[in-house]
């Protein structure tokens, strides 16, 4: 059993950052000058998002656009730009799939599947414990070491079905996989562990 995420959620009528936030709100806002303070928006809606516990209630958008004196709906054009935003609840861990080129090549439609499989969801959807949520984002940069995926803060590398289900396996035990690459290799060291430019054959590359 899922849960939709296209299905309607209730708002809470108010927010208001805890006193903690506040103080990294002020900080964050002070980064800029006085007269472009609206240039803090990523970094408040991002701090909102955590403390709303994985998504963004209107009101925390009006509540930041209060605070920063942007019109609201600048705000919301923000937010419903950027995928790391998510205007509906989303599971305890926020799986994103990435799907550009690199990593579709090297089979990023069998980690959507293989989630899909496990969890019992669909894209936008959570499980009914509320543990995990499934999406499929644009490029997350670590293509060097494609097919990966992104869950919460963490990037998890170099990917195949099974080793995605290990990780989310270990995530349900309550446990910590190891971030980066999954196979072990330092980096994006070359895949076959190949350390040196020497050709087949023993002669130099380039001879």
């Amino acid at each position: 059993m899922s849960v939709s995420n296209s299905d309607v959620v209730a708002q809470p009528t108010s927010f208001a950052f805890s006193p903690d936030n506040l103080a990294r709100a002020q900080t964050i806002i002070g980064h800029y000058p006085a007269d472009r303070k609206a240039s803090a928006v990523l970094g408040l809606l991002d701090l909102a998002q955590r403390q709303s516990g994985g998504w963004l209630p209107r009101a925390a958008m009006d509540y930041v656009a209060e605070l920063l004196e942007m019109a609201p709906i600048r705000v919301y054009e923000v937010a419903t730009f950027y995928s790391m935003f998510n205007l509906k609840p989303v599971g305890k861990f926020h799986i994103q799939v990435c799907r550009t080129t690199p990593c579709w090549l090297r089979g990023s439609d069998d980690l959507t599947q293989s989630c899909k499989k496990k969890l019992g969801i669909g894209l936008h959807e959570v499980t009914a414990d509320g543990m995990f949520s499934l999406i499929e984002v644009e490029c997350l940069g670590a293509c060097v070491n494609a097919p990966m995926v992104q869950i919460n803060d963490d990037y998890y590398e170099d990917l195949d079905p099974a080793r995605l289900e290990a990780v989310l396996d270990a995530l349900a035990r309550g446990e910590k996989p190891s971030i980066g690459s999954q196979t072990g290799r330092q980096g994006s060291a070359p895949a076959n562990g190949q350390k040196t430019h020497a050709a087949e054959g023993g002669g130099q590359a380039g001879e």
